[in-house]
């Protein structure tokens, strides 16, 4: 079973105005409600690729019954921490360009932390837990590290979609997948990028660190995958871009779910990148038809 946690998942509230006037009366051109989060947009993509998947991470009020009933709806096990704060609400403002203005939080409680810690240690060396998105203030900074220690105590393997020192913290314990982007790289080793060599030469470097799989977005450029053995580069699908909300998650939901029901690296890379593109080219994550369809445009060659 694989695992995704989100500790601070939302409502992301799309409204689209044709024209922003501040201090004003506006009116909404359309507006959409979706289920947020970066594990929750793996878990939504794991389901529809069919591999089993529970959603686990804290929801709390109206917001949070929003959220379970819609992924409900679409089918996906969820076995969240109920807690009393109400989960947020993030607000996308198109108009022209995009505003966002994103919540706070709830405030988790010690005893609603130990919760999840709690459902975590029921996990065997057969799982596979995703740790993606922000945490919410009132869990600390350190809060993976401790998700982290139960994984590596229950024998599950964990990928983590993280930046910075919590993502350089995390390769010590061998995470199964990380997947910066090529701007992230570069931040986390505090150097300039200038070319495809020097991504794959601090790639690898994530790899002497301890990461089992790299993978590395370049936008248009296509991705890499940088294994133990291989460095592989794949192109990426053509297509209209409509949406870059998801697109990171959506390639690794595709990996991940790929690489547990196949073990093939190769074939879990192709997936992925399907994945991120057909969600890059659709209003919302991506289907599986769309992701079937860009599939077969996927070239990977070794470099």
């Amino acid at each position: 079973m694989i695992y995704t946690i989100t500790l601070n998942p939302s409502i992301d509230y799309i409204v689209e105005v044709d024209e922003l006037k501040l201090g004003d009366l506006n009116r909404m051109k359309r507006d959409l409600k979706l289920p947020g989060g970066k594990g929750i947009n793996v878990s939504r993509i794991l389901n529809r690729l069919d591999a089993p998947n529970t959603a686990l991470g804290f929801v709390g009020g109206f917001s949070g019954q929003y959220i379970e009933d819609k992924l409900h709806a679409e089918h996906i096990s969820t076995d969240f921490v109920h807690v009393a704060d109400d989960t947020r609400i993030n607000v996308k403002l198109k108009h022209g360009e995009e505003t966002e203005i994103n919540g706070q939080g709830p405030n988790i409680s010690t005893e609603e932390a130990d919760a999840l810690v709690a459902k975590l240690s029921q996990l065997n060396k057969e799982d596979v837990v995703v740790l993606s998105g922000s945490v919410p203030p009132s869990l600390g900074a350190n809060f993976y590290d401790r998700l982290i220690e139960v994984c590596k105590q229950t024998g599950a393997e964990f990928v983590i979609d993280t930046t910075g020192p919590a993502l350089l913290k995390a390769l010590a314990d061998r995470p199964l997948l990380v997947k910066p982007n090529h701007h992230e790289l570069a931040e986390l080793f505090s150097v300039v990028i200038a070319s495809r060599e020097d991504i794959i030469t601090y790639g690898r470097k994530l790899l002497e660190l301890g990461a089992q799989h790299v993978l590395i977005s370049m936008a248009g450029d296509g991705a890499l995958l940088i294994t133990p053995e291989e460095v592989y580069h794949a192109n990426v699908p053509k297509g209209t871009v409509k949406n870059s909300v998801g697109a990171g998650d959506s390639m690794i939901a595709g990996f991940t779910g790929t690489l547990v029901s196949t073990h093939d690296p190769l074939e879990a890379f192709r997936t992925g990148v399907a994945s991120g593109s057909a969600t890059a080219f659709s209003d919302d994550l991506a289907t599986r038809e769309k992701i079937d369809e860009l599939r077969p445009q996927v070239t990977i060659v070794t470099l």
